[in-house]
This record gives C-alpha cells, structure tokens and sequence, in this order.
C-alpha cells in the first residue's frame, strides 16, 4: 500500500462524502493510498470512534483495516476494526440503539417468546468471553485474477477481537424451542433503502445456533461495541466468515423450515466443491451457502518492496488462523518455495483466534527474496501455493508471497 500526493486529495477534503446525505457518515477524508492491485485507489478516511481507515464506500461503509495494524499485537484495536455493511440505511440511528429503547425479540417456533434489553442479557445469563477472528468473506478479493464484481478489498477486511457477551444456546434455551425447530434467522436494524433490496437477514442451523462458543456479544475488547462495529449487539460465530456475524441485532426467529431469503438462497454461496473453487470464467454447477473459514496466514513484518541489510538478523513475524481447529505448524520460505522452514508458534490465545509466528533469518547476500508463509491446522488442512478463483471472489487463503530487497 502506498501513501500518495494528489490534487485530488483537495477535492476529498472539500466534502465529496458529505454528498451521501448522512453527514454524521461522511468520513473526514485524510490522504490517498494506492492498494496493490489495479484501480486500488482509496481515501484515508477517519470515521466516529475510529482512526483513519481505507475507505471503500461511504453508504453504506466499508472501511478496511490498514495492514501494518496486523502486525501491532494479536488483538486487533477497536478504532482500527474493520467495517463492512450491505444496506443504505447503515448503521441505523443512535436514537433507535439507546438502552431504553433497544430490545432483542426472540420468536417463532418457541414456546416461551422473550423480550430482552442488554442489561437484561447481561444480568440474567451466564456472560463468557471468546477471543476469535471476524473476516469478511471476500477479504482479499481485489487480488483475484481474473478479477471479479464486488469489494475489492486489500488483506484488511479481517480482525482479532476479544468478545464477552451471553451464549445465543442459553437465550434459546430459555426460549423453549419447539421439537420442530430447524433453522434460526436472525436480523439488525439495518434497512435498505429502496422497499424492493432485500433486508439482510441470515439464517443457522439449530445445532450451529446451539453450540456454546457463539454469543450475542456487546462487548469488543473490553469496551463496549463500537457504534460501527454492532452496538448494543451482536451476533458473534467463531470460526465461521463475517456474513453471519450480524451487527445491531434486534430479532431472532426459529422457523421449522429451510429460510430462503436472498441472503441465504442467492447471496453469499460458493461453488459446492471441497476447494470452493471452479475454473476462472466459469459457472458452478451447484451452489451452497458459505460457510467455515479455512485456513492463512500472512507475513506482517515486511511488506512488499522492503529493503532488509545483509548481514543485519531480521526477525520475520506474521500471523495465521483457522476456523477453530487450531494452528499446528507454520513453514516459512524466504526463496520463493524451493526449501521451507518450520517457524516458532506463539501462545495460543485460543483457537479461533490469531496465532503469532516468528522465524530468525539473515539475508546472507544482497538481491531480491520471496517470502512466503504457509500454515497448516490440526485436521491437516492447509494453503494452496497458488490462488484458487470463484464467481463471488470468496475465502481467498493461497500463500501471499512478500518481496523484499536485501542491500
């Protein structure tokens, strides 16, 4: 990513955000940078409760989470989360968020309905706490070639957070589910804007909805969720990509059949193959609904382009995850995947959660590396060299090679 000097940058400062009409939105521009890959330019844009983030829309936002960030520590800062809604109206007002008016309904095929405040979540149920990784599905989708309709987006739509809140198991328990409950769907207070765009509603099955490790959370790292980031409540399902995690979580519904809303039965599905991957250009034959995440890892040390001094020990360092299964290895290639070499693990914070590498290594000669990371978990599963492609441009996960240049 590089930081550039433009007269256009002017022109942003001016207000060409404010135009989307939701001025408490519009994001102070900052400067320009140019992601790696075609058409990557982006504002530097500073959002409430945030630090300057990559802009890649304003209505509804997506804001990316600048890569040098990953490599800070293993919790990813509140201020420097990544955002990413799908409707106009997003995120809804403060008014409607404020404890006396925000409740969570539970409904449906249950026998006991509920009414819920957060305070009412936290002083009634259990409140536990997970460290797991968040990533949007389509993290990384700006890299894909060909290249394919959506977000294009650098490797910043992803974060590590600690979440406390109450198991969505218990809430459903308390409920009382009917023994012809088979999916729970659940939806924010975020709205289109236009009647005929589908709401975002997404649906789980009964047995994922009552696995104790997912919660409706209302706290991020210690501190309440941020504004663009869910607040007062959200949904949080470790080891599964960002499309479920909803934010402003306002009802949930058990219904006694498959949900077929355009979120679950159109949005958000990959080709129903082991690799989710078909030939560039191509169309699945099947298709289903996203699911688990699989397994990367990145170099967070050096960027592409660095400069390293031969002679000079440099400390390679970068992080990997799963969807839960834990990291087992990590090997690390400094000439671009002719010998590998096991790195050292960091403490497991646990396993849905970022997990830290390191390798020593000292650049014995001057001239351009190929550094690549490849992580491997605990059920064997690992990282394609090369970059598996699909329609949607979903769960990227190749070895992202780094260049540098030892002088």
């Amino acid at each position: 990513m590089k930081w550039i000097s433009s007269s256009r940058r002017d022109f942003l400062k001016r207000g060409a955000w404010a135009a989307a009409g939701l001025p408490w939105l519009a994001g102070q521009a900052q400067d320009l940078v140019q992601m790696p890959f075609e058409n990557g330019e982006r504002v530097m844009a500073k959002y409430p409760q945030k630090r300057p983030l990559i802009q890649l829309t304003s209505r509804p936002p997506q804001l990316e989470t600048p890569f040098s960030v990953f490599n800070e520590s293993l919790l990813t800062p509140n201020d420097a989360f990544f955002v990413r809604y799908h409707l106009t109206n997003s995120p809804p007002p403060q008014a409607k968020l404020q404890p006396d008016v925000f409740r969570l309904t539970v409904k449906g095929n249950v026998t006991t309905p509920l009414t819920l405040s957060v305070e009412e979540l936290r002083t009634r149920f259990e409140n536990v706490e997970t460290v797991a990784v968040l990533q949007c599905s389509g993290n990384s989708r700006g890299f894909f070639q060909p290249r394919i309709a959506g977000g294009q987006l650098g490797h910043g739509a992803m974060g590590c957070a600690r979440w406390r809140g109450v198991r969505l198991a218990d809430v459903l328990r308390a409920a009382g589910l009917e023994p012809t409950a088979r999916q729970v769907v659940f939806n924010g207070l975020d709205t289109p804007f236009l009647p005929a765009t589908p709401d975002f509603v997404k649906a789980l099955e009964v047995d994922l909805a009552l696995q104790p490790e997912l919660l409706l959370a209302f706290e991020m790292n210690g501190e309440p969720l941020p504004w663009l980031n869910g607040f007062p409540l959200r949904l949080v399902v470790p080891g599964y990509y960002g499309t479920y995690w909803l934010k402003q979580l306002s009802e949930i519904t058990v219904v006694d059949a498959e949900y077929k809303g355009f979120w679950m039965s159109t949005g958000y599905r990959i080709p129903d193959d082991p690799c989710a991957a078909i030939a560039p250009g191509t169309t699945p034959k099947r298709t289903v609904p996203i699911h688990r995440m699989n397994v990367r890892s990145f170099i967070t040390s050096l960027t592409d382009g660095a400069e390293v001094r031969v002679g000079t020990p440099v400390l390679l360092r970068g992080i990997a995850f799963d969807d839960g299964q834990g990291i087992r290895e990590v090997l690390v290639s400094v000439d671009g995947g002719r010998r590998w070499e096991a790195a050292s693990l960091g403490r497991s914070v646990g396993n849905y959660a970022f997990r830290e590498w390191t390798l020593p290594w000292d650049p014995p000669k001057g001239g351009r590396y190929t550094l690549m990371a490849r992580a491997t978990n605990r059920l064997g599963q690992s990282q394609p060299l090369e970059p598996l492609w699909n329609p949607a441009g979903y769960m990227r996960n190749c070895v992202e090679p780094v260049a540098v240049n030892a002088v």
